[in-house]
This record gives C-alpha cells, structure tokens and sequence, in this order.
C-alpha cells in the first residue's frame, strides 16, 4: 500500500515538492528561501491562503525553535502538513450491510473507484455488493458490471434510464437478504451547480434510509486530483447537499496538483480516505498522512 501511494505521487513530486526538498537543503534560511517556498506551495495547488498561512506557522516556530538551516524546516514543514492532513478515522462497518455511497461529478472516476473499494473490502475478507445506480449513463453499467464479474462481485441493476433510486432500494433489500458486509452504491454523476440533479441525489440517499434506517452509513465524495484546487468548488456543493462523511482522490498518479489534499482537507474538515494510484484494481491506497507527506518529500 505504501508502495502504491508512493508510486503515486511521482508527478506532484517531480514537478513541484521535488522543488521543496531541492530548495530546503543545507544551506542557510534567507528571505528568499521564504519566498521560493511560498511560490512553489501555491504552485502545488494548496492554495495562496494555505500557503500563507503554512509559512506564518514555518517562520513561527523557527524563531521559537531556533531554526536556521533550511534541511531543519524541512521536518517542520513535514510535520506541519501531517498535522494538517490529521489521522484517518478507522472505518465501522457494524452495519450488514453497511451501505457507502459514493458521489462526484461527472468523470470524477465514481464507477472505477466503486469497482476497487469492492476489490479493497475483499481483500479484507469481507462480502461485497454493488449496485449500478447510475442509470442514465448506460457506460457506467456496463463498466459495473464486467468489474463485479471478474472480482466476483454481485452487481444489481436496472434497466437504462430506470428510477436510480429504485436501484438503490432494490440493492439495499437485496444486499440484506444475502446478509452482504458491505454494499457500494455508484450514483450517478452531476455538476453541484445542477439544482435539480442535486435534489435527485437527495432523493436517492432518502430511499435508501427507507430500505434500512440509517443507511447511508457513510457517504463519500470522489474527487478528480488532477483538477487541483477546482475540485474544492465541488466539494463545497455536495457538502451543502448533506451527508459528505470523507473523501477518495481518484488519478493521482495522472496529476501534478497533490497539494489539493491539504487545500480539501483545511477547506472542508473531511477526512480523505482512499486514494486511486493506477489503472488496476488494486491501485487504490488507503490514504496516510505520514506515508503521503513522505511521498511528496522524499
């Protein structure tokens, strides 16, 4: 897993935290060290606030800390971005089944990642289910489906343009029958300025409280990392929809911008659980903090 999240940050490593760990090397802190490092913060798609703000904490406990050597505010800098990112809530799944929902936008990667968190939950010794609830793109299905065949995964379905809340009910009813550990309910994609497939997305998550109270246990918020800090605009609107409890950067290994993490992480206070790393189905990382920061400064 190390591996695979290590792997994964080549690009955001090579094209600008590569630069940090350049640029924090033996020499002495001088005013234009604080400058670079500020530029390329921004440049790894944290944000200008964040970066701002990260450097008043850098130059902070270097005066309190007596720091002069740039390779000490290195491991400051290092534990600083841990800091931000937090420890990764252990996952609950007392729940049969437990019901995860995932939401995004469209080309967020949803169907791919429902595909390796059912892979991820086998691996871990637990039944799966998934269910198509994209119904309005035919694609998705059918991807759903060639996956749950070849992880020998039951998928549940309905016909092209069906109600993707009654695929959502049927799969819950049908994942309790089985008594399956986990069921993934794929939705379908949509902008979060779209009022109305917005509410739609409402209405799924409501009948699928009707089929189990409770449910769903967690809803999770697949976010594309090659688009950097749009992907905060995003968030921002599926967090006003309600529900959003973590979220999965799906395409890392495709993007340069890893440094949207902390940006997600300070902006919306959600936890980021998972992280795409390749095309294959064990490509996907549980994210940590400790083994991200390492992999953008290493």
């Amino acid at each position: 897993m190390f591996k695979s999240l290590r792997d994964g940050l080549s690009k955001t490593r090579s094209a600008v935290f590569g630069r940090v760990a350049t640029l924090l090397g033996q020499s002495d802190i001088t005013d234009e060290t604080w400058d670079e490092l500020e530029v390329t913060l921004i440049q790894a798609d944290m944000g200008a606030a964040l970066a701002e703000e990260m450097l008043g904490k850098l130059k902070a406990r270097a005066a309190s800390e007596g720091i002069i050597k740039a390779e000490a505010l290195k491991h400051t800098l290092a534990a600083e971005l841990m800091a931000l990112l937090g420890e990764r809530p252990p996952l609950s799944l007392s729940a049969t089944p437990t019901v995860i929902a995932l939401v995004g936008v469209n080309g967020s990667g949803k169907t791919t990642s429902a595909a390796k968190l059912g892979r991820y939950f086998q691996r871990q010794g637990k039944t799966v289910m998934l269910a198509a609830a994209d119904t309005f793109r035919a694609a998705a299905v059918d991807q759903l489906q060639e996956w749950g065949g070849r992880l020998n995964i039951p998928v549940i379905a309905g016909q092209a343009n069906a109600d993707p809340g009654a695929v959502a009910y049927d799969a819950v009813v049908a994942a309790q029958a089985r008594k399956v550990d986990v069921l993934i309910v794929d939705t379908a994609g949509r902008l979060q300025s779209k009022y109305n497939l917005m509410e739609e997305l409402k209405k799924v998550v409501r009948v699928i409280g009707k089929a189990q109270p409770g449910a769903p246990h967690e809803s999770w918020l697949v976010l594309d990392a090659v688009t950097g800090q749009n992907a905060l605009s995003q968030a921002r609107g599926f967090r006003e929809a309600g529900g959003l409890t973590g979220v999965i950067l799906s395409k890392l290994d495709g993007s340069a911008k890893g440094g949207m993490a902390f940006a997600i992480k300070r902006e919306l206070n959600l936890p980021i659980l998972f992280a795409g790393t390749g095309e294959h189905f064990d490509d996907f990382a549980e994210f940590n903090a400790q083994k991200f920061v390492e992999g953008l400064l290493e």
